[in-house]
């Protein structure tokens, strides 16, 4: 089987010459092109992989680490970044984090052993000083959904305080005054930042936050589903349950369904992310768009100008999310 060394030797050229070739690099005159691929012809060699990561020292692999690899949020996210490196001759190896400090830093250690030339993370556990004594390493990293101002020029975040302001707002003006809300894990940095949103809409309104009708969920179904018989137990009354993501809105529907109560009619919902089954229940779910696929697309533009083009990356580092106005919400005014 001919080698790379072979390919070199025939054609006349350097092995990092055969590897822009191989690597589609545009910097290769037509007539070097022509004499390399006629070589690999002649050889009958077939580039693979590995003997393109050795006369390019690159892999041409990105890792990819999320926090979990089911549920309807990060599909999208990793459907984004895997279109535009494909496009480009790239390859994503992806690892899970589960939200778990160790476990995120085992899977960052597992992604630069495997030779990954950058690494896009959306890690939730690991310390802002973990991450930027990373940043000193030789790998280049994007984070998405993490802002750390020292990291600054490689965050790409949503602004989720808005977020959670836009949906309170939305449940105020149809005359809701008496506003449940399930959270995510407030350790977290994006369920912190939706409540004090909703907090902050609520003020407006001069309506007191009531602590007795929040519940601290799990971003699951079933955080809804807990979310919902807890606050139903209580005895505070409410017209309106706003979820700080769309799978515990959902879980909190099928649950209020099975105490009997009418939605939107004696219940109005509302949702964040705006993930691809809520326009599919009923009533369809007003919600929060996230734009979570063109973020991950900025992310991997990221890598591909800092690693691959070596190119000053243009970053949009912040993304404002959207209002998506559906039928969950019932007009009181």
């Amino acid at each position: 089987m001919a080698t790379i060394y072979e390919v070199s030797k025939l054609a006349g050229v350097s092995l990092a010459t055969v590897s822009r070739v191989m690597n589609n690099n545009a910097n290769v005159s037509d007539t070097t092109r022509k004499k390399v691929t006629s070589a690999m012809n002649e050889l009958g060699y077939r580039p693979n992989s590995i003997a393109q990561s050795l006369a390019s020292n690159c892999s041409n692999s990105v890792g990819l680490l999320v926090s979990e690899l089911s549920g309807p949020f990060y599909g999208p996210m990793m459907g984004g970044i895997e279109n535009v490196f494909r496009k480009q001759s790239k390859h994503v190896i992806i690892a899970a984090g589960h939200s778990d400090k160790a476990r995120e830093e085992q899977a960052i250690e597992f992604l630069i052993s495997r030779n990954c030339d950058g690494l896009i993370l959306h890690v939730e556990a690991v310390s802002d000083h973990y991450l930027i004594e990373l940043a000193k390493g030789k790998t280049p990293f994007v984070l998405l959904n993490r802002f750390i101002p020292e990291l600054a020029e490689r965050c790409i975040t949503l602004n989720n305080k808005h977020g959670g302001y836009l949906a309170a707002k939305y449940v105020l003006e149809q005359g809701h005054k008496n506003i449940a809300y399930i959270s995510g894990p407030l350790w977290k940095k994006d369920a912190q930042a939706r409540l004090a949103g909703h907090k902050q809409a609520l003020l407006e309104y001069h309506i007191a936050f009531d602590e007795e009708l929040l519940y601290e969920g799990d971003f699951m179904e079933s955080g809804g589903t807990q979310g919902y018989k807890h606050l139903h137990a209580t005895s505070h009354p409410f017209t309106a349950l706003i979820c700080a993501n769309d799978e515990m809105a959902t879980g909190a529907m099928a649950c209020a369904r099975e105490h009997g109560v009418e939605l939107p009619e004696a219940l109005s919902i509302m949702g964040y992310d705006n993930v691809f089954f809520t326009r599919h229940v009923f009533p369809p779910l007003s919600t929060i768009n996230y734009p979570i696929n063109e973020m991950g697309r900025m992310a991997a533009n990221w890598i591909l100008s800092e690693v691959y083009q070596k190119t000053t990356p243009t970053l949009q580092t912040v993304f404002e999310p959207e209002l998506v106005i559906r039928q969950s919400i019932a007009n009181k005014t």
